[in-house]
């Protein structure tokens, strides 16, 4: 109830008295907001004061800080992660970014990324990626390494945007094939973790965006499978004579930074941050206005952002819909910096084709590089990634480029000759990873005769390092002693030796390339998005048929042809009946 004070002062308008003579203080008409807030912040210190947790509560708060994925020093344990759980949460928010990419909602996408490097699933896999790959001993400027389980708890604790600042590369030059040096950019462990992480919630949109026949630094996709889309592109009688084989030069080094930043679709802050960092040779510091770091987690997915759309560019050459692109017979293949275009002349290529490659990388500050690029007869045959495209008699044959078997039997050579004191055990453990690599990449082609040429080459070098060895012995000894008869084929080299005292010696015999089986390798879809769940049957398909060699079927439905292949893969009592019915369509 209101003082009679209250209401005389309310009504004649003169301040408010009390009976001792007091001046009592005016209400406001309008709320104070200062003192409002300053009584709100007051009642939240109380009501928190007050709300302290008990005694035997404390693990209560620490149970539900878990749950809510929330990061907390004492709660990390590196052995005990269940790295299944986190990339189920990664891989559902990355479906969730090509969903909305797709739908064209941009502004989702870029929530859903933020969600992404926030997450503490995201940054748990990103520091997992820089300290279990083959970089996780080459340290930084900073040269510090993530070597203990300590270490990587208190990196995923420290990786966040807010107040973070790259530092510079440590720049190393390593030799190219043509004698020239290549400039390698080294972040430091923590750069790398924050580029990996970046890089989970901007792969996905780079996918959507890419070229259909784009191949070089993308998930699920390989060298074998630009090949092959060069074999199926020059295979038909009507195919295009002639090739344009472009090469970038110093494509990683030349990438214009604004195009960059307007372009490439992940947080423009952080990338600013890292093209800017600057690089350290020999203790001076140079800043970087150009390009993207060879070395770095997120380069090869910018680069890829920088080259994509060529083949959007030259549609109107492409499309089969159209009288032009039909008689131009253009396609298009990319992998990495190297690409080569198909067209039905030469003059098509060089008025046509060629300035609209040219203008479309200025665009972006590269230019093409002019000893590599040339325009080539499909007669004279071209070299892409180490394999050579020519047409035999119109036949379109791919085989290993003679500059690939060169180097190879060079490496060879170079590790039998530092290894002349060496057991011939230690040297087969150190000659078969290296054809074994050698042949797996190349027996999808037409290797063959390559494999038995590599094969003579290696074993002339070998049994000259045997008669290096015994100079006083004779030819028999010698071929008695360090080569024998092993899986169908004699004069083959094998090394001796006990693992133990007392246990019997054991034998390591050395790769034989034309052992390999030559296969054909099934092309990847071109729209088949690897983050996009509607095309994962598509993916455990793909997967069990490269596991399990000739299945009954190929990815994309193609049968095989070797029956005892397919009696043996469908030799289960689910798929007795399957095999037979297939079988008896073939006649069998």
């Amino acid at each position: 109830m209101r003082s009679p004070e209250l209401i005389r002062s309310a009504q004649h308008g003169t301040p408010a008295t009390t009976r001792e003579g007091n001046t009592l203080p005016r209400t406001p008409k309008r709320a104070d907001f200062r003192k409002v807030f300053q009584h709100e912040r007051t009642c939240i210190t109380v009501a928190v004061q007050a709300t302290k947790p008990v005694k035997g509560t404390e693990q209560m708060i620490v149970n539900s800080q878990e749950k809510t994925n929330a990061v907390n020093r004492e709660t990390i344990d590196w052995d005990s992660i269940c790295w299944t759980k986190h990339k189920r949460i990664v891989n559902r928010l990355q479906a969730r970014i090509v969903k909305a990419e797709k739908c064209g909602k941009h502004g989702k996408v870029k929530a859903l990324q933020h969600l992404l490097t926030h997450s503490f699933s995201g940054r748990l896999l990103a520091v997992e990626r820089v300290t279990s790959n083959k970089g996780k001993n080459t340290p930084g400027v900073d040269r510090t390494l993530w070597r203990h389980n300590r270490s990587k708890e208190m990196a995923v604790e420290d990786l966040k945007r807010r107040g973070y600042q790259p530092l510079p590369l440590r720049r190393v030059l390593i030799p190219k094939s043509n004698g020239d040096m290549r400039p390698l950019g080294i972040p430091t462990m923590k750069d790398r973790a924050m580029q990996a992480l970046y890089q989970l919630a901007l792969d996905p949109v780079a996918e959507c965006r890419a070229d259909p026949n784009s191949y070089g630094f993308r998930k699920a996709r390989s060298c074998a499978d630009a090949i092959e889309q060069c074999r199926k592109a020059l295979s038909p009688r009507t195919a295009s004579e002639w090739i344009l084989e472009g090469d970038i030069k110093a494509c990683f080094d030349k990438i214009s930074h604004p195009w960059l930043l307007d372009h490439a679709p992940t947080d423009k802050s952080v990338l600013r941050k890292w093209l800017k960092a600057g690089y350290l040779h020999e203790n001076a510091f140079y800043n970087s206005d150009e390009g993207v770091p060879q070395g770095g987690t997120i380069s090869p997915t910018l680069a890829n952002i920088a080259l994509d759309g060529l083949e959007r560019r030259l549609e109107p050459w492409t499309s089969r819909r159209t009288t032009r692109g039909r008689n131009a017979k253009v396609h298009y293949v990319r992998y990495a910096d190297d690409f080569v275009i198909t067209g039905s002349s030469q003059e098509l290529l060089e008025n046509e084709i060629k300035p609209v490659v040219t203008a479309f990388f200025a665009e972006r500050g590269l230019t093409l590089s002019l000893e590599k690029t040339v325009i080539t007869h499909i007669g004279d045959g071209f070299d892409f990634l180490g394999q050579n495209v020519r047409d035999y008699d119109g036949k379109i044959l791919v085989k290993p480029s003679k500059k690939s078997v060169r180097k190879i039997l060079e490496k060879v050579r170079t590790v039998i000759k530092g290894n002349k004191a060496a057991s011939a055990y230690n040297l087969i453990l150190q000659l078969n990873p290296i054809i074994q690599g050698w042949v797996n990449y190349h027996r999808y082609a037409n290797s063959k005769r390559a494999f038995e040429q590599i094969d003579t080459a290696i074993f002339r070098a070998i049994w000259a390092w045997a008669k290096r060895r015994h100079p006083g012995e004779g030819r028999k000894w010698v071929a008695e002693k360090y080569f024998g008869t092993f899986g169908g084929r004699s004069w083959r080299f094998f090394g001796e030796t006990r693992k133990a005292k007392g246990e019997p010696m054991t034998r390591n015999w050395l790769k034989i390339a034309a052992h390999t089986r030559i296969v054909r390798h099934v092309k990847i879809r071109q729209n088949v998005n690897p983050y996009d769940p509607a095309d994962a049957p598509y993916f455990v398909n793909r997967k069990a048929w490269n596991k399990r060699g000739r299945l009954a079927k190929s990815p994309d439905g193609y049968a095989i042809d070797d029956d005892e292949q397919l009696v043996q893969f469908l030799n289960r009592k689910d798929r007795i009946a399957e095999a037979a019915s297939r079988l008896a369509i073939r006649g069998v």
